[in-house]
């Protein structure tokens, strides 16, 4: 016991100097690695392969199971967000059954009306596609080019839509490529309808990525979130295609943001629903185009002077004087 206790007294010495320097010496043993790895680079290569081939297999054998864990927790993981994921779309599934229900039975009931009511059927609808080609835009309007014009059957005043919307107008027309006027244009105008409060008024152009909605009733009760459509009103475009959606109210104003990017337009469906409209004599539409010509009017008939009455003739002098 005594021996032992004398040779921990004499390395307790040692183990505090160390201690102590301990930094020192890890500096010194750094820079004498540099050293000899400046001097002979192959030494230092072969023994930094040396260390790879004797670390590398107790490395993989320790990270192995470590590996192995993780991917059991990650296809837990996984697991567990796929059966919430099939759970929301089961729920899914099943709204969609119950709107397709509803949806059946609203058009068997409105095609029994139309019948009652013996409604006319709606016009046929026509469209073209065509890619957008450049950006018409400057600081003033907001417009692209398509690719597609007259020669493929593009008429001036055609609804401009994509997918999820309406984003404006044909303005101009050429041979093989039209200009497309959009909602934010500050020349646009189109009568809209809010969704939920059936109000009618007229969405304005702004030149900015929200138009705002004029000529509101007073009393309307508009909220952000509202949906707004085409009212039809004017005949341009039918009623109820998507417009947008109220963005935010400022000071009484009311301002939408369109369903579609406009920003980020690639493709527009040009589309022709039939409507006369009274945007074909405002965009100065041949009067051969249109469907509802006026008659010529019939050459007026300037009226014939009429003819003098007879008076009785005036008594001579003399004959007046002999009375």
């Amino acid at each position: 016991m005594k021996q032992r206790s004398s040779a921990i007294g004499a390395t307790s010495p040692l183990k505090v100097w160390f201690q102590r320097f301990s930094f020192v010496l890890l500096t010194i043993a750094a820079f004498g690695v540099l050293l000899i790895g400046k001097a002979d680079t192959v030494m230092l290569s072969r023994a930094r392969v040396w260390v790879a081939d004797t670390v590398g297999p107790f490395i993989h054998v320790v990270s192995a199971p470590v590996e192995t864990a993780r991917e059991t927790a990650s296809e837990v993981q996984s697991y567990f967000a796929l059966k919430q994921r099939v759970e929301i779309l089961q729920r899914e599934n099943q709204a969609l059954r119950d709107w397709e229900q509803q949806a059946r039975t609203l058009k068997a009931e409105n095609e029994s009306l139309r019948a009652l009511l013996n409604m006319a059927s709606s016009p046929r609808i026509s469209f073209i596609s065509a890619p957008v080609i450049a950006d018409a835009s400057s600081g003033f309007v907001r417009g692209v080019i398509a690719l597609a014009g007259r020669d493929q059957g593009v008429v001036k005043g055609q609804a401009a839509m994509v997918g999820n919307g309406i984003v404006g107008r044909v303005q101009d027309v050429g041979e093989r490529v039209s200009r497309i006027m959009l909602l934010t244009d500050i020349n646009s105008r189109l009568p809209i309808l809010i969704e939920r409060t059936r109000d009618q008024a007229v969405l304005a152009g702004n030149n900015s990525d929200q138009p705002d909605i004029n000529y509101l009733p007073r009393d309307a009760d508009i909220k952000v979130g509202d949906h707004v459509v085409t009212s039809g009103v004017g005949g341009a475009f039918p009623r109820g295609l998507p417009v947008g959606e109220v963005a935010e109210i400022v000071d009484g104003k009311v301002y939408v943001r369109p369903f579609a990017d406009l920003g980020r337009l690639e493709f527009i469906r040009m589309v022709d629903y039939g409507l006369p409209g009274v945007l074909k004599e405002d965009l100065g539409v041949e009067a051969g185009v249109q469907k509802f010509a006026k008659p010529a009017a019939a050459p007026v008939q300037l009226p014939r002077p009429a003819k003098p009455a007879a008076t009785t003739p005036k008594l001579k002098p003399t004959e007046g004087l002999a009375q």
